[in-house]
């Protein structure tokens, strides 16, 4: 689209002028570097925003970092007024903490719409240093439309993540290094102080923590790593089994096993709850009709993980199962006539041609089912509800993961900074693994391989 400039004459005497002219002007006055360039629109919709901005931030800046440094200072309290009793307010300090971090986010954007404004003023004055013409605020509309579309739509929903997703990050990774926990820090009977590291020091060294910690970190490691390994290969083994030469009625084993996906997460494992109850569950029931011993299944530490487990392979090798029928049709197959021509067995065919491919295009999601399992709250949730209890952990059963303890510390027991530092290590495990492993696989290494 052809663009429209509007001619600005520049006197001789001037031109080096220009440049830092209408900087100081932004910089003293956001837009006026624009009025300076006669870019009278953009000046003064540039103007109009400072004055939102400073109206909204006057009145609360300066709370809002005393709010974030101190956390309030008073507490609420009953007092005697005229021979009554009534009930002073004081300062609640997760409010306090809370609205310092909006409001400090909403300054961060000010800032960064004001570097800006400097900026194109400084870049504007430039051009008119060097001759060029001044872009109308048609002109620039036009051009921000033509060329940096992307950035002007993608900007409104990262305002949104700003908000939306930063700042409860923020919100729950400050909460981390605070005393905010029942039964001495609650607001806003009682005030929250920061205290740094101490969190995370006694949730790793004070052995009334770091028992449950370790243990309940040692079961979700294992648990994504069973949970992850069984349902994929399992996907796999169905997969190849209904792709196999010969097989009959391929549709009707397709719907079959795609049943348990179909079926809400939620009702599948409600039902499961009660087919594996112990008591009156119709599995122990059919154990005892053959003359067999009924197990504990959710009642006793190792078999309630091996039926949640088992229940997991249930719903999740389905969408295994799907992925992989997608990935078979794509292998092309004269890779197959020529391993056939070279005398190569099925397990040979299966081992160079058919699992590599598999590898290669499931990898990315091999790592996020991990990542998943790692944080899979539903299963153990409604299925065990983290049960059954230990007496040496904190608020933790047998078959609690990271995910779910939290759920508990937060929800159940009010230990919100425990909670929190929970959260971010558990972030930490998350984010460094799937990075890790994705940089090192092929499918990131060699995207281009396969069009």
């Amino acid at each position: 689209m052809q663009q429209q400039h509007v001619p600005v004459p520049v006197g001789p005497g001037r031109e080096r002028q220009h440049r830092m002219t209408a900087a100081i002007c932004s910089i003293i006055l956001q837009g006026l570097g624009q009025l300076y360039n006669r870019q009278w629109i953009k000046g003064i919709v540039l103007l109009l925003l400072e004055g939102v901005g400073l109206a909204y931030l006057l009145p609360r800046l300066s709370q809002a970092v005393w709010g974030v440094w101190t956390l309030g200072e008073n507490t609420q309290r009953f007092v005697k007024v005229n021979g009554s009793t009534v009930l002073q307010k004081g300062d609640h300090s997760i409010f306090l903490l809370l609205d310092g971090i909006i409001v400090l986010l909403v300054f961060f954007v000010f800032i960064l719409i004001y570097i800006l404004n400097i900026r194109d003023a400084y870049m504007t004055g430039l051009a008119r240093e060097e001759g060029k013409q001044i872009r109308s605020a048609g002109a620039t509309i036009r051009n921000m439309m033509d060329r940096n579309f992307p950035y002007l739509f993608l900007s409104i929903p990262a305002l949104g993540i700003l908000f939306f997703t930063i700042m409860p990050i923020l919100f729950t990774v400050t909460i981390a290094f605070t005393n905010y926990s029942a039964p001495d820090h609650i607001p806003p009977a009682k005030l929250v102080d920061w205290v740094g590291f101490k969190t995370f020091s006694d949730l790793i060294q004070l052995k009334s923590w770091s028992q449950t910690f370790y243990g309940v970190l040692t079961w979700t490691v294992i648990w994504a790593i069973l949970a992850t390994v069984t349902t994929y290969f399992g996907g796999v083994l169905v997969a190849l089994l209904i792709e196999q030469r010969g097989i009959r009625f391929k549709k009707v084993w397709r719907t079959i096993f795609i049943l348990p996906y179909a079926i809400p997460q939620i009702i599948s494992l409600l039902l499961m709850r009660n087919l594996f109850n112990g008591q009156f569950g119709p599995i122990n029931t059919y154990m005892r009709a053959f003359g067999l011993e009924g197990l504990p299944w959710l009642t006793d530490p190792f078999w309630a993980k091996v039926t949640v487990i088992v229940v997991n392979m249930w719903i999740g090798i389905p969408v295994s199962m799907v992925l992989i029928l997608g990935v078979l049709t794509a292998i092309p197959r004269d890779l197959y006539e020529a391993a056939e021509v070279d005398g190569a067995s099925a397990f040979q065919k299966f081992r160079i041609i058919t699992m590599p491919f598999i590898l290669f295009a499931t990898t990315p999601v091999l790592i996020m089912q991990f990542a998943g399992n790692f944080n899979n709250f539903n299963v153990i949730f409604l299925l065990t509800n983290g049960n059954p209890l230990r007496g040496d952990y904190q608020y933790a059963g047998a078959t609690d993961l990271l995910v779910t303890w939290l759920y508990k510390l937060t929800l159940d027991n009010n230990k919100f900074n425990m909670a929190s530092a929970v959260g971010i290590i558990i972030f930490l495990i998350i984010a460094s693994f799937s990075i890790w492993n994705f940089r090192r696989s092929k499918s990131f290494k060699e995207e281009d391989m396969i069009q």
